[in-house]
């Protein structure tokens, strides 16, 4: 008796939605079990940027002057280290992308049936719920140390989501790196090349005006300048429309380069 093979129907649009959308959580909640199972990666992401409000805070808060600024250098100070952490938090994307494909661990995930998406998907899922904890962390502690909001609950809701939204498009810049070098070592080391200082020279930790003027120029035209430029004006009161303007349309500019990289630089790894 010969055996009749029956096709199969082809899932719908919905339920591969549905299916890639379980595989991304999977992936989340394996990566989230990660760090918080590996103190070295809590260490990095929550107790630095912890540090570095301690530090700048109490060691050179007494040096740096910021009139005009309600609440002195402390409210100045928080909106920058949060567009730091924001930043920052991202390093350990392209260092786990890197190590994982290296080790040849988003090969044996890929090998499963799961959705093809889920293994980046999943990362930036979950770097983004890590780096939301450790940015209201740091509010605690800096609510802890002094700062306050001075402009009202939904605009500091406000510079919370811009913040997370700017650390999802830097995430996007680490996810691409990661893929790209595929060395762990590698990784760190281009990461302080070029993080670091577009982070330090911007007006995140002092006023812009207080720098060389061959410096200004390009601590004015550096995009985490312009986020904490938002963050503080959501924060502090004042003008906020046009620096809220400039922020999004920062923002819309890098995620509108860097998701597709990311997803272009993941699909050419995982395909070699």
């Amino acid at each position: 008796m010969t055996a009749i093979a029956i096709p199969l129907a082809e899932p719908g649009p919905l339920t591969q939605a549905r299916w890639a959308v379980s595989d991304t959580l999977t992936i989340t909640r394996r990566n989230l079990l990660v760090w918080i199972r590996v103190p070295a990666y809590i260490a990095f992401t929550v107790i630095q940027p912890v540090i570095f409000v301690l530090m700048f805070r109490y060691v050179f808060g007494g040096a740096i002057n910021v009139p005009g600024v309600p609440g002195g250098y402390v409210n100045f100070l928080i909106p920058g280290i949060i567009a730091q952490t924001a930043a920052f938090a991202t390093f350990g994307t392209a260092i786990a992308l890197a190590a994982e494909l290296q080790k040849g661990v988003i090969d044996r995930l890929r090998s499963m049936p799961m959705a093809r998406s889920a293994v980046l998907a999943g990362r930036l899922t979950a770097d983004t719920i890590r780096m939301t904890v450790t940015i209201l962390i740091v509010l605690g502690v800096g609510y802890a140390v002094g700062f306050r909001f001075q402009n009202g609950f939904w605009p500091a809701v406000g510079m919370i989501v811009l913040a997370i939204v700017f650390g999802v498009a830097i995430c996007c810049i680490a996810a691409f790196t990661g893929l790209a070098i595929g060395d762990e070592e590698s990784v760190q080391a281009f990461g302080l090349i070029w993080l670091f200082p577009l982070v330090f020279l911007s007006s995140a930790f002092v006023p812009i005006d207080t720098m060389p003027g061959w410096l200004q120029a390009f601590a004015k035209a550096n995009p985490i300048t312009v986020i904490t430029g938002a963050l503080r004006a959501l924060c502090l009161g004042g003008p906020t429309t046009r620096p809220a303007l400039e922020a999004v349309a920062w923002l819309a500019g890098l995620l509108a380069v860097t998701i597709p990289a990311a997803i272009a630089r993941y699909r050419h790894a995982t395909s070699t």
